[in-house]
């Protein structure tokens, strides 16, 4: 039982970690988003998402009363001063009855399902929450903050995958035990920049493939703008955030020249030496600006189809 513990809390911290960047980078580039949830500023998580084996003391280490519990509180957030608690078992979050929630057994699907339903509500309006806490009910009032529309999910793998799909950012837990705070910061910026600026939408407008066949044919100048311009837009959401913008080029200089190799992910995606170039012009543009929140120019292009021009947004490095 003390090894399952350990594991549990290993798992919330990381998770914790991961759901802090995410709320930073969320709440302070609202301004940028064109789809806003309520930032509540809770990790939530499900009995569900526990194997058989785990499963009975995941129940009693964390508590779950229903099927949906808070795994923890960011501090300072609207939860946190509303009372809300980790180990909190939800009951019902505004209009949203938790037991009501679709999802099969032994999947995450009700948990994802709460976390949507949630981000549909209002991004500014109180929400009544009521849960259970040591088997008694409570009832709080959470007056949540807009923050930009997208999960963050923390994938327990030992590679190092990263990906968004319009609607989440998912990162491999490897990310969080090699780099810094910083550099972890400035992978998800990547990743949340292509949420932000809809380019799983704007590649499947064009038709594309993806996958393997990313890296071939007319695939390739669209999959490397929408790179490029994620890298771009990284530096501003970390500069909003309080991050240093040059997070990301930390970032690259230790990921890419061992990990972002590869004959077939060279062809759909600029070469890291490339990357870092851009992006120390595009912080050196940006330093000398005090303002916050910075909206670069890419946000009012979001909406537009992409046009394959990913040279123009390229430096080379010499």
């Amino acid at each position: 039982m003390g090894q399952n513990r350990e594991e549990f809390e290993a798992v919330r911290n990381a998770d914790l970690e991961l759901a802090e960047i995410g709320w930073r980078l969320s709440v302070a580039n609202a301004p940028l988003c064109d789809r806003l949830e309520p930032g509540m500023g809770f990790q939530l998580h499900t009995l569900d998402q526990f194997d058989t084996a785990s499963r009975d003391a995941a129940r009693e280490h964390f508590g779950f009363a229903t099927p949906v519990a808070v795994e923890g509180v960011l501090a300072g957030s609207p939860v946190a001063r509303a009372g809300i608690r980790r180990d909190d078992s939800l009951v019902r979050v505004g209009p949203i009855v938790i037991a009501s929630m679709p999802g099969k057994p032994g999947t995450t699907q009700r948990l994802v399902a709460t976390q949507l339903a949630i981000a549909a509500l209002a991004p500014d309006a109180p929400i009544e929450v009521e849960a259970i806490r040591a088997g008694a009910p409570i009832k709080v009032t959470v007056s949540p903050v807009p923050a930009c529309r997208s999960r963050f999910e923390l994938r327990l793998a030992g590679d190092y995958n990263a990906s968004a799909d319009g609607t989440m950012v998912q990162i491999s837990a490897r990310f969080l035990e090699t780099y810094t705070d910083e550099q972890v910061a400035g992978a998800v910026a990547h990743e949340f920049s292509h949420n932000i600026l809809h380019h799983r939408d704007r590649l499947e407008a064009r038709g594309v493939d993806f996958g393997m066949l990313s890296g071939f044919g007319a695939n390739v100048k669209y999959f490397r703008q929408t790179e490029i311009q994620a890298d771009l837009l990284s530096v501003y959401l970390l500069a909003n955030a309080g991050y240093s913008p040059r997070a990301s080029i930390a970032f690259w200089k230790s990921f890419g020249p061992s990990k972002a190799g590869g004959i077939f992910r060279s062809r759909s995606h600029p070469h890291w030496r490339d990357r870092v170039a851009t992006l120390e012009a595009e912080v050196a543009k940006i330093e000398a600006i005090s303002a916050r929140p910075m909206i670069p120019g890419l946000i009012a292009e979001r909406n537009q189809p992409l046009s394959g021009d990913w040279q123009s947004l390229l430096i080379r490095h010499k």
